[in-house]
């Protein structure tokens, strides 16, 4: 693997390569030592352009259990703020010998440029690029329904005939887009639920089903339910007559908690509001995956760094790592 630009691109092959790398890292992260030496030597550098708080520690804490250097570059408060652009930055980082970058950037595309702009040599790895992808949370999100769902036979296998709906902000959702695609790429079938103005215009090329009513999709017993934050930040116009309103029409209360099948599973990304897209009940329910995902995150995270940047594992290595 090069770069993890985005999920669209990615072949079933690769992403279940990816989610089983994964379960070894999972593995070695439940011994008293958690640190791997198969990184030692390289340089990993986080440049993150938005804020975040959760992707950024958990790519820092897998590279470092990896063995990485770790280098974390905020645009606030560095050349950036002063006018500086990604390409005098990248090569500067080019300068400091990065072997990847894991960039989160607002503007959909800038990871790419970054990549086939020919200003790094680095692998360059997406942590959210405006409203275009997330892969690695579609990625540590198909690794927890995998686990949840097939338990220790998960190993190997796609996501064949799962349901998935995802409900909320997809217009504005980055981890929405990887998603619908990873899963499809992975099997599941997909349903968004969301209110009109919260749909991108055009899904007709999106290989899912759109509901409006979210009574209607839980009625259709999905086996995960994914919710998406509310992206406050990023509407400037009302999309919805008010956060109560939309609590009501398409929040996650007890009342939906108590609708969903016995063995259906709750998801959400991080962070949540609470009380308007997701009830305290739905958020700390047994059904929760919410801390499942930000424990899988570092191990997703350290395969795909190990791809990126010790290839493919030899046989001695594969079984070291189980």
């Amino acid at each position: 693997m090069r770069h993890l630009l985005d999920t669209q691109h990615l072949s079933r092959a690769e992403a279940i390569e990816i989610l089983d790398v994964a379960e070894d890292m999972a593995d070695t992260q439940r011994r008293e030592v958690k640190k791997l030496p198969t990184l030692r030597g390289k340089t990993v550098v986080n440049l993150f352009f938005e804020d975040s708080t959760r992707t950024r520690i958990s790519f820092e804490a897998a590279a470092k259990r990896l063995s990485a250097d770790v280098i974390n570059f905020s645009a606030k408060g560095s050349s950036v703020s002063k006018g500086e652009s990604l390409q005098d930055t990248a090569q500067t980082l080019q300068a400091m010998g990065a072997d990847a970058v894991v960039i989160r950037h607002g503007a959909s595309g800038a990871p790419r440029t970054l990549a086939t702009s020919g200003w790094i040599t680095a692998g360059v790895v997406n942590a959210g690029d405006g409203t275009h992808e997330h892969p690695t949370q579609a990625l540590l999100d198909a690794f927890t329904n995998r686990k949840r769902l097939f338990g220790d036979d998960s190993r190997g296998r796609g996501l064949d005939g799962i349901r998935v709906t995802i409900v909320g902000d997809v217009l504005h959702s980055r981890v929405a887009r990887s998603n619908v695609w990873l899963l499809h790429t992975l099997g599941a079938h997909v349903t968004l639920v969301a209110p009109p103005t919260l749909v991108p215009q055009d899904v007709s090329g999106w290989p899912i089903e759109v509901d409006y009513d979210l009574d209607h999709a839980i009625a259709a017993g999905p086996d995960a339910l994914m919710m998406l934050r509310i992206q406050l930040e990023r509407m400037s116009a009302a999309y919805f007559p008010t956060e109560r309103e939309y609590s009501r029409r398409y929040g996650l209360d007890a009342r939906r908690l108590a609708a969903l099948p016995p063995d259906s599973i709750v998801m959400h990304p991080g962070p949540m509001n609470r009380g308007l897209e997701i009830s305290a009940e739905a958020a700390d329910s047994p059904r929760s995956t919410v801390l499942e995902q930000v424990t899988n995150g570092v191990s997703v995270r350290m395969a795909v760094l190990y791809l990126l940047l010790a290839g493919e594992r030899p046989h001695t290595e594969k079984e070291d790592l189980r």
